[in-house]
C-alpha cells in the first residue's frame, strides 16, 4: 500500500504503477484510433458507413429515453460538467489529497482542451458549420471517469490485472453512455464520439504521469 494512504492523502500517487503499463498500450492505441480518424474525416460535413449504420442501429430517443440523454448531456455542458469537477475536487481537498485535486482539475481540462484543438485542426461538421469531432462532451466525460477510477483503484491498492480492468471499465460505461447520448440526441456522429473517447484515453493516463513527476513520485 502507498505510503500516502497510511501517514495521509496528500502524497499518494494518482496514477498507480501497477496501471502504468496497461494503461499507456491502451493510451498509445487511442492515440492511433483518433489520428486515424481525425484523417479519414478530415474536412467532411457527412456521415460515414460506420456512422449511418450506428445510428440506424442506434435510432432516435423517446419519452424516458430521451430524458435520460438529455440528463447526460447535461454532465458535459458547461454547468453541468463544472458542478461534477467541482464537487470531485472539494472531495479531494477535505480528504487531504491536493494531488488527487489537482488531477481531476487538470486531467479533466486537458482531456477537454485537446478535444478542442483537435476540432480546429480536423473541420469536421455537422448540422452545417458546427465542428464535431471529436466530441467534447464524452471526452469530458470519459476523462473524469478515468480520473475517479485512477483514484479508487490507488485508494484501493488493486493489483495490475484488477486496476486496469477497473479504470478502463469506468472509461467505457462513462464513454458509452455519454456516447449514446451525444448520438440520439443528432449533438454528433458516433464516430466522434468514439474519437472523444479515444481522446480521453490517450489524454488522461500521460497527465496523471506528469503531475505525479511534477508534484514528486510520493514513494
Amino acid at each position: 500500500m502507498r505510503r500516502g494512504w497510511v501517514k495521509g492523502t496528500s502524497t499518494a500517487v494518482v496514477l498507480p504503477s501497477a496501471v502504468r503499463v496497461g494503461l499507456g498500450g491502451i493510451a498509445g492505441l487511442a492515440a492511433v484510433v483518433v489520428a486515424v480518424l481525425g484523417v479519414l474525416y478530415a474536412d467532411d460535413g457527412r456521415p460515414g458507413v460506420v456512422d449511418v449504420r450506428v445510428q440506424a442501429a442506434v435510432g432516435g430517443a423517446a419519452g424516458p429515453w430521451r430524458y435520460g440523454a438529455e440528463v447526460t448531456d447535461f454532465l458535459g455542458e458547461p454547468v453541468g460538467a463544472a458542478a461534477l469537477v467541482v464537487a470531485a475536487v472539494t472531495g479531494c481537498l477535505l480528504l487531504r489529497w491536493p494531488r488527487a485535486a489537482v488531477l481531476l482539475g487538470v486531467g479533466v481540462g486537458v482531456a477537454v482542451g485537446v478535444a478542442r484543438l483537435l476540432k480546429a485542426l480536423v473541420g469536421r461538421t455537422i448540422h452545417g458549420d458546427n465542428l464535431s469531432f471529436p466530441s467534447g462532451h464524452t471526452a469530458f466525460l470519459t476523462a473524469f471517469a478515468l480520473v475517479v477510477a485512477l483514484l479508487v483503484t490507488g485508494r484501493l491498492g488493486l493489483g495490475r490485472t484488477a486496476g486496469t480492468v477497473v479504470v478502463f471499465t469506468a472509461a467505457l460505461v462513462a464513454g458509452a453512455a455519454m456516447g449514446w447520448a451525444q448520438v440520439v440526441l443528432g449533438a454528433h456522429y458516433p464516430t466522434d464520439a468514439l474519437g472523444g473517447w479515444c481522446t480521453a484515453l490517450a489524454v488522461v493516463p500521460a497527465t496523471a504521469w506528469v503531475v505525479d513527476r511534477v508534484v514528486g513520485s510520493g514513494r
